[in-house]
């Protein structure tokens, strides 16, 4: 399973990077605002800056809901560095909008999805990526969880390509049934990613084997 992190604070993705582990980066507008980052010309400086730092995809979001408008964007977008992928919303443009790119040999990342459906047209479009939002289906008393393995069936069952990135990712154990249900892909928090390292059992095995190799150089 590919790890990206869900976030534009430059710090935090070269800490995910410096495990060795980071694949890629989505991030949108509201993640650009959190870190201060305004301006068209900034938020597109800062797609560059972070293509620069990790060795994978890196989702861009267009800010555009028709269809024109996302062709325009996206293809500028698309033309910022290679690792640019575009973020389009699954409505009826952004999936005529996901085919155009597809067509175009431009990745694609179809996000705000909810349901098997909405995933079963995203890569019938030829999305490279679909993003299904656990954690906000979770929120409303809905499995998140159920839906990465309906969508997980379906396009095993038509050798699909379009990569499941579960996105709204939240705590470690997301993490941990994402990858047990096949997930290709998860985005989350640096949080969500470090908390992967913990357990108790090492903490006291580690402090034991110091604690012996203490005794026996005294």
């Amino acid at each position: 399973m590919k790890f990206f992190i869900d976030t534009a604070n430059i710090d935090q993705i070269k800490e995910a990077e410096s495990l060795g582990i980071l694949d890629g980066v989505t991030t949108n507008p509201s993640l650009m605002a959190k870190e201060g980052i305004t301006g068209a010309d900034n938020i597109l400086q800062h797609y560059v800056d972070i293509c620069n730092i990790v060795d994978g995809d890196v989702s861009a979001e267009v800010i555009a809901t028709d269809f024109e408008g996302m062709v325009r964007e996206g293809t500028a977008l698309a033309a910022l560095h290679p690792q640019i992928v575009v973020k389009l919303p699954m409505i009826a443009d952004g999936i005529k909008a996901c085919k155009y790119f597809a067509d175009k040999g431009i990745k694609t990342n179809v996000t705000l999805v909810f349901s098997a459906g909405q995933a079963l047209l995203a890569a019938k479009a030829g999305a490279t990526y679909v993003s299904p939002f656990l954690g906000r289906l979770d929120d409303v008393s809905t499995d998140g969880l159920n839906l990465i393995a309906e969508i997980r069936q379906i396009y095993d069952n038509y050798d699909f390509e379009t990569q499941i990135l579960a996105a709204s990712v939240r705590h470690t154990m997301h993490v941990i049934d994402c990858a047990k249900l096949g997930s290709d892909v998860m985005t989350g928090p640096l949080s969500s990613i470090k908390g992967l390292l913990n357990h108790p059992l090492t903490d006291i095995g580690l402090a034991k084997f110091l604690a012996d190799y203490e005794k026996g150089n005294a």
